[in-house]
């Protein structure tokens, strides 16, 4: 796809510029859904840039973005969406299953209000779908995020490493996680950004 940020550094720095411009568009007119939900996708891809209560913070502000631009057009399906993939981010992120758990039953209800408006779109069916699997495997993620490595024989020095390996794996396990669908945003907010109108987009692979 042309335009289609190829690389991390690529991404980030599209998505930046893409905030820029919403922020600025957000000054003249705060009304305008299509402009609020760019920003809040925006947010929501550049919080995988980020760790810890920053990235949450981000996914927070993407959250208040994509509420607003409800706020203004209650129906808005790719609002929806990624409100959906907004709040399954925030679910893998908070420790608290049962925390969690409420975030994903907010996630699911947007997702099944976007299949409604759109019940024709594959990936807005998809990620209702994959939406009923999410507490499960938050569980799992979680579980091996917390599990410490057996203690044994050999020195401090090789635990400490298995341990910091360990670690480096599952941080990065639980930020895939966290954004199992939010690739999905990326493919509507470039598409949004390049042309007013467009079809339902295909199912990342």
């Amino acid at each position: 796809m042309d335009g289609m940020p190829t690389n991390d550094i690529d991404r980030q720095f599209f998505f930046e510029a893409a905030l820029m411009t919403a922020e600025a568009t957000y000054a003249k007119n705060p009304l305008d859904a299509d402009n609020l939900t760019r920003w809040g996708g925006a947010l929501l891809e550049l919080s995988q840039f980020q760790q810890g209560p920053n990235c949450i913070k981000m996914v927070e502000d993407s959250i208040s973005k994509l509420e607003e631009a409800l706020e203004v057009n209650p129906r808005k399906h790719d609002t929806l969406w990624c409100l959906g993939n907004a709040y399954t981010s925030h679910a893998f992120l908070t420790p608290d299953h049962e925390v969690a758990k409420t975030y994903f039953r907010k996630a699911s209800q947007y997702f099944q209000r976007a299949v409604e408006e759109e019940p024709n779109n594959d990936l807005y069916l998809k990620s209702l779908e994959l939406s009923a699997k999410a507490p499960e495997l938050h569980l799992e993620v979680h579980k091996q995020m917390f599990t410490q490595p057996a203690s044994g024989s050999g020195s401090s020095t090789t635990s400490n490493v298995k341990r910091a390996k360990k670690k480096e794996a599952n941080d990065e396990w639980i930020y895939t996680a966290a954004g199992w669908v939010v690739l999905g945003v990326l493919v509507v907010a470039v598409m949004s950004l390049t042309r007013p109108s467009y079809p339902p987009p295909a199912p990342p692979r």
